[in-house]
């Protein structure tokens, strides 16, 4: 099983940048896409479907804003869009795609979390998302369920995980209270946690620099390197087990985020 996480920074706009071929060339069972900034009119029929993987959308309500979707060579046995919340249902921020069975459930969820950079008010209001998804995440798990969930976190985790950690330690995106937050998610249940793993670290504990997946369009920054890794693979351990391996795209740039592919020992 071959997973894509891939934020888009608007499909249409990905689309003209070589996104189709590259697709193409992965091979991918499932893609998941976050900042659509498309509403279902705006898809044609080659962003529905692409590599022969069938399109499924959660669209934000504000026009060119978020959206997110999941793309699958195998059609799911149910599709749940959105987390049930009025306020982030509303900004197309999450869609599960369900592949159970008599004998195993499955999920492959796409999510978009909230970036707080622009403002105290967003701020919050990623705080408001992370006090919602953490529950239903954990439900899900205790439920039995293997999932991964892939997507634009807006956390990196660890200073590891971004170039200038230092100078980044008040920012959106590095908060104590985010990377906390993402530390009990990754602590496992019986210890109080989220009980899930990232995969990425999982496979590569030491990479630095390697692991970015976002570049500021300002300064240089992807020419220098100085990138964040905040598109992960959350999964269930006993998903996360099964991973063989992870690469991070950045020979041709669809956009402002590098696509992450990891293989699984797992099938659809």
């Amino acid at each position: 099983m071959r997973l894509v996480s891939l934020n888009l920074n608007g499909i249409r706009s990905a689309a003209t940048k070589g996104l189709h071929a590259w697709v193409e060339s992965v091979r991918a069972d499932c893609m998941g896409v976050q900042e659509l900034k498309a509403q279902a009119p705006d898809l044609s029929p080659a962003l529905s479907v692409i590599d022969g993987m069938q399109g499924f959308f959660h669209h934000a309500q504000k026009k060119g804003y978020s959206g997110v979707g999941v793309y699958s060579r195998v059609t799911p046995s149910e599709v749940i869009v959105g987390l049930g919340d009025e306020e982030f249902d509303a900004e197309g921020r999450y869609l599960e795609a369900r592949y159970d069975s008599p004998h195993r459930r499955l999920s492959i969820i796409s999510c978009y979390f909230p970036s707080g950079s622009s403002s105290e008010e967003r701020q919050q209001a990623k705080y408001r998302f992370l006090a919602r998804i953490a529950p239903h995440l954990r439900a899900l798990r205790q439920s039995g369920r293997e999932f991964v969930l892939m997507g634009d976190v807006n956390i990196a985790h660890r200073e590891a995980d971004l170039k200038n950690w230092k100078g980044n330690l008040k920012n959106s995106g590095f908060l104590p209270e985010e990377r906390a937050w993402m530390t009990t998610l990754l602590t496992p249940l019986d210890q109080g946690g989220g009980g899930l793993v990232d995969v990425y670290r999982h496979l590569h504990p030491d990479s630095t620099d390697a692991s970015y997946t976002w570049w500021s369009n300002r300064g240089q920054a992807r020419a220098k390197n100085v990138g964040w890794r905040i598109d992960y693979h959350l999964a269930t351990p006993g998903l996360a087990e099964t991973a063989r391996a992870a690469s991070i795209y950045k020979d041709s740039w669809f956009s402002d985020h590098a696509p992450l592919t990891i293989d699984y020992g797992y099938a659809l």
